[in-house]
């Protein structure tokens, strides 16, 4: 009679393992890169809310926007990155970065952002 193995290897518990615990790992380093990206995000939405009603100018966005990064404590990105151009109904305001952030020795994980609000006017 046949006795047929049932379950897993020591190898194949450990290649999980190493592949679950590295998907972790790297969910655990890109996780405050997304959460500032949500107050870039958030900052910019505030600032279009708040000159949406007003006539503004690309100076009266840019010190709200200084305001906005200085209450959220934002660093990736500074609020003089941010781009503020004359658009066909209002402004343009763009956030375009990228965040690179060390996962394992010499490997490195890479978030591109890019976020564009237009402030009616």
């Amino acid at each position: 009679m046949k006795h047929h193995q049932r379950g897993m290897t020591f190898l194949g518990m450990v290649t999980i393992i190493l592949i679950v615990g590295s998907a972790i790992y790297a969910g655990i380093v890109m996780t405050p890169v997304y959460l500032e990206y949500t107050e870039v995000a958030r900052a910019l939405e505030q600032v279009r809310d708040e000159h949406q009603a007003i006539d503004t100018n690309p100076q009266m966005l840019r010190n709200s926007l200084e305001r906005r990064w200085d209450v959220e404590d934002i660093k990736g990105i500074g609020w003089k990155e941010i781009k503020i151009k004359k658009a066909t109904d209002g402004y343009s305001m763009n956030a375009k970065y990228d965040v690179e952030r060390q996962f394992i020795a010499n490997v490195y994980l890479v978030a591109k952002f890019d976020k564009t609000v237009i402030v009616p006017q």
